[in-house]
């Protein structure tokens, strides 16, 4: 299920520094997508620095979006998600989905986050949330978000079945996405 099991830095077959019109329409969709991140868009998108787009053959259909050697966002049918370390700095772009103690192993390796692990007393639900929409999951007695994930079902929806998976895991702390340090 997570997108970036498979990933190493020998699959990135393509990294294309892209024109300035096209830089402009990422940050432009990465604006759009994230309003949030209005105030902090020039230092995440520096007027000076080329954009690098990579892909891997590991991973259908994603683009990274590299700045600085960094991979700053990721494209995926059209829509833009952070990497964990955007995320890191800037928590508040993303809704937030707490999972209790429990779920916390499955998620750093890689698992559907289950229904009963977010409705659980020590989950958090507070945030409304719809199907498709990217989530960042926290957990239980930590500060930084340990995983992006795509929600298979709305918070409501979850909270009423409380079975099954509720979010799909697509990038989690310590993945081989994660472990990427530098685009080079």
């Amino acid at each position: 299920n997570a997108m970036f099991k498979k990933f190493t830095p020998e699959s990135i077959t393509q990294r294309s520094q892209v024109k300035a019109s096209v830089a402009r329409g990422i940050k432009a969709n990465v604006q759009r997508q994230y309003p949030a991140l209005e105030p902090y868009i020039d230092d995440l998108f520096p007027k000076k620095a080329p954009v690098v787009l990579a892909k891997s053959k590991e991973v259908h259909g994603v683009s990274l979006v590299v700045i600085e050697n960094t991979v700053i966002f990721l494209e995926f049918h059209k829509e833009f998600f952070p990497s964990l370390r955007t995320l890191q700095q800037y928590p508040f772009i993303l809704k937030k989905v707490g999972v209790d103690k429990g779920a916390i192993k499955f998620v750093l390796q890689g698992a559907n986050v289950m229904c009963p692990g977010m409705t659980h007393p020590a989950g958090d639900l507070e945030t409304d949330f719809q199907e498709g929409e990217y989530v960042a999951i926290f957990a239980e007695g930590k500060v930084a978000p340990l995983a992006v994930a795509k929600a298979l079902m709305s918070r409501d929806t979850i909270r009423k079945e409380n079975k099954g998976h509720g979010l799909e895991s697509v990038h989690y702390l310590g993945d081989p996405l994660w472990e990427l340090k530098q685009v080079v």
